[in-house]
């Protein structure tokens, strides 16, 4: 059956995948997961979740949380049934064809391959803490010293990645013990020896000094939520676990849950433990906190050195060693995570199928880990700065973690027969719950960072007219080349007016003329997408029709999130919680939108045609061309079912 069924792209994708090697345990996967999870962000979040929201910080920890368990519930089941590695890039081209699959695989990528930067800026900055002139006052990164030191640890990076998988996933075990060890001793001798209970509701301002729209933007901005993507690390390396389908989902929910207790005592520590004179602000000034330099640099190290306690002020030498231990595993984790995305985003085709190729000793995708650590160094560059990349780096994740609760509906409607070992209940109410917390979380991202998200997106999309539509055989490439060349031209044209990108720092928030601009914005890409549809053949049209909810989606975003509450408008826009109500309306809408657009793709008949979602070990003979045979497996692999 698969070989009659499986046609060339879809063949062409198990063949790819049947080479990775399949070693990973469910400890493995969870301890990979717990790893992006325990980073940076409990370095500083704490630090910028106060600032952002006061006290109140502790529920933006428990509610960004939640929400990212309800998007993890929808991935544990369609990861289950169907694990692939680069796994979030592909679902959507299985759910909704190749236009959605680039747009949304392009948002992943961008936020993949950044994360081991903001990791190796993590450990920059803490090392200021003893080797002064790495950053600025500001927490930017100096040169030549501070990025030199940032470029040096991606280089650590990617040889912990080349070696392979093994070794990867049996040096994360080491590292992610010690990583639980740190933080947990970290808030116990903070609750124990320098705990302040006032700093709770008893200072000027109580318990919620700015008021409760801060609660909701921190959990997008202040790194709270970035704290918890590392789910994804159990998802993206899926194709490499020795028993996918019962140990990814148990990876992916046990992390979440681990890391919402972490996080929530820990915030909960940093917040009783500040003694106000020690970081240099006046008392109760919550939003001050962001702007002391020595304390940005290296929060709970000034903490415990400001509590007078000599138990801590030793513990505190401990956390700047943990300050490169917990990011640096983070980041090559990361590291090889944009390099799955690298490859499953060559795997479906909308890069070259040179990323595929896998070193004959390690099985790992080498030139996808070239590729993803240059592109990393670059994010050095123009935002060299762990507080100015996480807003950034959260809104393109979390925008492309939409696909679950969307997904999720959808193959159980195309792919129904498959094999499920986790069937998530009341899906018919959490699939759609998965989604609007995933746009809930990207609105409160704020319009200066959704716009540079956006700009970013929007800007690839000529990429998909001269490379992935010619090759499929969609568009002709004489038409799709004039058609990217002038998109690319007038996109570039708007986003300089309107300030939102080739700044030094994030976009404007505020435009005289944003009524304008807004309108020409939806004019160039409502426009760039009808163009393509009538340009494409059958094929293409129906892939670019099932992505109308998908675009329209983003503009509407783009509007709302200037006259919400979380724009420049503020009081004169829409109101808060009005705004979160006119989000929720447009969400419920776009989501059957939707669910509706999915459709059977080429891809998902021929893996449903197999009668199973994992990758088998069989060679499958639509992939044999004349003259050629299918790629041997480079070694002996463990069977998926361990």
């Amino acid at each position: 059956m698969a070989a009659t069924t499986a046609s060339g792209p879809a063949s062409e994708q198990t063949a790819a995948d049947r080479r990775l090697d399949r070693r990973m345990s469910v400890w493995q996967l969870f301890f990979l997961s717990m790893g992006g999870i325990i980073g940076s962000g409990w370095l500083f979040a704490v630090l910028s979740a106060d600032a952002t929201a006061g006290p109140a910080a502790v529920v933006s920890w428990i509610i960004g949380g939640i929400l990212v368990l309800f998007v993890a519930l929808n991935y544990a089941e369609i990861s289950g049934m169907m694990p692939r590695s680069g796994a979030i890039v592909r679902y959507p081209h299985l759910t909704h064809g190749g236009y959605t699959g680039f747009i949304l695989g392009w948002a992943y990528l961008l936020s993949a391959v950044s994360v081991p930067a903001i990791e190796a800026e993590a450990v920059v900055t803490y090392a200021n803490t003893y080797i002064h002139g790495l950053v600025n006052s500001s927490a930017v990164l100096s040169w030549p010293s501070g990025i030199l030191l940032g470029i040096a640890l991606m280089i650590l990076f990617f040889v912990i990645n080349y070696v392979g998988i093994r070794f990867l996933s049996q040096f994360n075990s080491f590292v992610t013990g010690w990583k639980f060890v740190i933080p947990t001793l970290t808030f116990i001798l903070l609750f124990l020896f320098s705990f302040h209970s006032k700093n709770f509701g008893g200072l000027s301002g109580g318990w919620t000094p700015y008021g409760g729209a801060p609660i909701l933007s921190a959990v997008a901005t202040s790194g709270i939520v970035f704290s918890y993507l590392g789910f994804r690390q159990a998802l993206d390396f899926g194709g490499e676990a020795r028993n996918p389908q019962r140990d990814i989902p148990i990876a992916t929910i046990a992390s979440v849950v681990a890391g919402i207790v972490l996080y929530v005592l820990l915030q909960l520590a940093f917040t009783g433990s500040i003694v106000w004179p020690g970081f240099h602000v006046h008392t109760g000034a919550w939003s001050s906190l962001a702007t002391t330099g020595a304390v940005n640099n290296a929060p709970f190290y000034v903490a415990m050195k400001s509590a007078g306690v000599g138990l801590l002020g030793a513990f505190a030498t401990i956390l700047l060693i943990d300050a490169f231990i917990s990011p640096t595993g983070t980041g090559y984790i990361y590291l090889g995570t944009s390099t799955r995305t690298v490859y499953g985003l060559s795997v479906v085709g909308y890069l070259p199928k040179a990323f595929q190729g896998l070193t004959e000793r390690f099985r790992i995708p080498w030139l996808a880990l070239i590729a993803s650590s240059v592109v990393a160094c670059l994010f050095f560059l123009p935002l060299p700065s762990w507080y100015s990349l996480v807003g950034i780096i959260t809104s393109a994740t979390v925008l492309t973690y939409i696909m679950g609760g969307i997904g999720l509906p959808v193959l159980r409607r195309t792919a129904g027969s498959l094999h499920r070992p986790y069937r998530m209940p009341w899906s018919e109410v959490l699939s759609p719950v998965g989604f609007l917390a995933a746009i809930l979380i990207v609105y409160w991202s704020g319009f200066p960072t959704i716009m540079t998200v956006l700009g970013a997106v929007f800007v690839a999309l000529p990429l998909f007219v001269w490379f992935y539509a010619p090759t499929r055989g969609w568009i002709n490439p004489g038409a799709g080349g004039v058609l990217g060349l002038v998109f690319l031209v007038l996109w570039i044209i708007t986003q300089r007016w309107g300030l939102w990108v080739l700044t030094t720092g994030l976009p404007l928030a505020a435009h005289p003329s944003f009524p304008i601009l807004y309108f020409v914005t939806i004019l160039e890409v409502v426009g760039f997408t009808a163009s393509l549809w009538f340009l494409c053949n059958e094929q293409g049209r129906r892939a670019v029709g099932s992505t109308w909810w998908l675009v329209i989606f983003l503009l509407a975003i783009m509007g709302i999130s200037y006259y919400g509450a979380f724009g420049p408008l503020k009081a004169a826009g829409i109101p808060f919680p009005a705004d979160l109500l006119v989000v929720i309306l447009v969400g419920v809408l776009v989501y059957g939108w939707a669910v509706h657009s999915g459709f059977e793709t080429e891809e998902i008949t021929a893996i449903v045609a197999t009668g199973s979602g994992v990758v088998s070990d069989a060679p499958v003979a639509a992939v044999e061309r004349p003259g050629e045979r299918p790629p041997a497996p480079l070694g002996p692999a463990p069977s998926p079912s361990g």
